[in-house]
């Protein structure tokens, strides 16, 4: 797997367990989504299809916390609800707890099911279910 440097940069500054979480996260979402563009984005990395987010992660106080900004779209358990937009999220604190199939289904769905988040600034603060 070949992140771009800036990914590479922060999977870098992680402590050890959590940069072992984050090297599984992106090397999943590497091979899902080998067309994807990818960057820190936000101050964490982040995964896009025609300049929409789509995936991405970061590690928070408590956890590394996996995001999928039209998640709670996805007809696929797993996923918690997060924020007042269509994202959806999962936490993990061991590499162990990091389900591979599961992951596997749900970049499937954020392939196929995205909101427009590129255009919410001139789609006045809406998002708008994108059709693919």
């Amino acid at each position: 797997m070949s992140l771009p440097d800036d990914i590479v940069a922060y999977h870098d500054a992680l402590a050890p367990a959590d940069r072992e979480i984050c090297d599984v996260l992106a090397g999943e979402i590497e091979r899902a989504l080998p067309e994807a563009s990818r960057k820190v984005w936000h101050a964490h990395p982040v995964w896009f299809l025609d300049g929409n987010p789509i995936v991405g992660y970061d590690r928070l106080k408590d956890a590394v916390r996996l995001m999928f900004w039209s998640g709670q779209s996805f007809a696929l358990p797993g996923l918690t609800a997060s924020g007042s937009f269509q994202a959806a999220e999962a936490r993990y604190t061991d590499v162990d707890q990091v389900d591979v199939d599961a992951l596997a289904s749900w970049l499937a769905a954020g392939r196929d099911i995205q909101w427009d988040y590129e255009h919410i600034r001139t789609n006045r603060g809406l998002v708008k279910r994108t059709v693919f």
